[in-house]
């Protein structure tokens, strides 16, 4: 239950810091050429099919509505409408906010990555 928490936090700051950001800004990261890779300007790359696992394993989706998840949850925000940025993801699953607990101390640096590639489909 508190990793839903989570979640549901972390989508909500990633909603407004993706509002902040202009929307469907990838947040000025390039992308490598593997369709399931996203790297940061930083060159951490997360995978996003390992993302998806992580995002059921965690309980994500009970929280979280995201179709490429196949969740519905109500409690944090609509990860489909608030279409977050790769690196607004990571940022906010590894220190949580709002109602969203940090996840920094129970998922590893490349699973938080693999999220934020998942999320953000990037």
């Amino acid at each position: 239950m508190r990793l839903v928490v989570a979640l549901v936090a972390l989508v909500g700051a990633l909603a407004l810091v993706s509002a902040g950001c202009g929307g469907d800004d990838d947040g000025g990261g390039s992308a490598e050429t593997s369709p399931a890779t996203t790297q940061t300007t930083g060159g951490e790359a997360g995978d996003a099919a390992n993302g998806e696992e992580v995002f059921a394993s965690a309980g994500c989706g009970g929280c979280h509505t995201f179709a490429a998840a196949g969740s519905s949850g109500s409690v944090g925000p609509d990860l489909d409408n608030a279409a977050p940025s790769f690196d607004a993801v990571v940022t906010q699953v590894t220190n949580g906010g709002g109602a969203m607990p940090a996840f920094g101390d129970e998922l590893s640096a490349q699973e938080i990555r693999d999220v934020a590639a998942f999320v953000s489909g990037s």
